[in-house]
């Protein structure tokens, strides 16, 4: 699965850290899945659209390859 979780970060102007502490995951966490490493279960997920105020499948895109 990918994502564009650093976009969107980054267009809010938060840090890893800020994202990291307002979903009360570590920030090695959000490094993994900004790097596709890991993928959010489906709560964390919904916590990481609304922070973003968008769709979990504008954040999230299945890789159809894999």
């Amino acid at each position: 699965m990918n994502n564009n979780i650093k976009e969107l970060r980054e267009l809010k102007g938060y840090s890893q850290e800020d994202l990291a502490k307002k979903l009360g995951v570590s920030r090695q966490t959000i490094i993994s899945i900004e790097k596709n490493r890991f993928n959010p279960s489906l709560p964390l997920a919904m916590q990481i659209s609304k922070i973003f105020d968008t769709y979990v499948e504008n954040i999230f895109v299945l890789d159809e390859k894999n």
